[in-house]
């Protein structure tokens, strides 16, 4: 038995994500002439070539050009409300967390799910538990109580495993607690992803959920500002 810290790691973020958004919402407006550099000469920042874009996924030649029009047709349609333009911008995440957090999470029907399987994982002298995020307030005895049944219930889930009438993991795994690790990798477009932020980072989220995904938002804010920064779940 072992006790972990749930995780999250970002598997996809294209540099390009903003201007992928604007291609796709200016379509609504024909104002594909205005994607660009908003300075002129700027060396920095290539003007932009429609036709690249389906040829090379690109429209500009610096991604992080803070005078590109992306950053400011972003902003707008944020600002304005017209989020089903940022679904255009798929992010993909892998989590590190426990079964009850994932039951929650899979309820996001808009995204796509891969996640470890209990009916074909065997987990026979490798059982991983994530450790609840209010371990350090809980008193000694609490602690020691959690883990004794955690350690209970993978002794007898390989007992289950075993002698001539041994269960499949797919049935010895009715036993398994909330508490047991689980990887699950996450796709959802970036409104989506605005919309498991402000469900599962408010105080009103299950402490669990809420502290797996503050750090995430918080990691976006920092690569893609300009998307999430007006989310404030503190």
């Amino acid at each position: 038995m072992k006790v972990i810290e749930q995780s999250h790691e970002i598997i996809s973020l294209p540099e390009n994500l903003l201007q992928i958004i604007e291609v796709a919402g200016r379509t609504c407006y024909k104002s594909e002439d205005k994607i660009g550099c908003i300075k002129k000469d700027n060396k920095d920042c290539l003007t932009a070539d429609w036709d690249a874009f389906w040829d090379r996924g690109e429209v500009c030649g610096n991604t992080k050009c803070k005078d590109h029009s992306s950053q400011q047709f972003v902003t707008r349609m944020r600002d304005r409300g017209h989020h089903a333009m940022i679904e255009f911008g798929d992010i993909i995440v892998r989590f590190v967390t426990n079964r009850g957090v994932t039951h929650e999470l899979v309820r996001h029907r808009l995204c796509s799910f891969a996640q470890e399987s209990t009916r074909y994982v065997r987990y026979d002298g490798k059982m991983e538990f994530i450790r609840p995020c209010w371990w350090d307030e809980s008193s000694e005895l609490k602690r020691e109580h959690w883990k004794r049944i955690m350690q209970h219930i993978e002794d007898h889930y390989c007992l289950l495993l075993s002698g001539k009438d041994a269960w499949r993991p797919e049935q010895a795994r009715e036993v398994l607690p909330n508490s047991l690790k689980t990887e699950i990798v996450v796709k959802a477009n970036v409104r989506e992803w605005r919309h498991i932020f402000l469900l599962r980072c408010s105080k009103k989220a299950h402490p669990q959920i809420r502290a797996l995904m503050l750090p995430l938002l918080a990691e976006l804010k920092a690569q893609l500002p300009l998307v999430f920064e007006d989310i404030d779940c503190a």
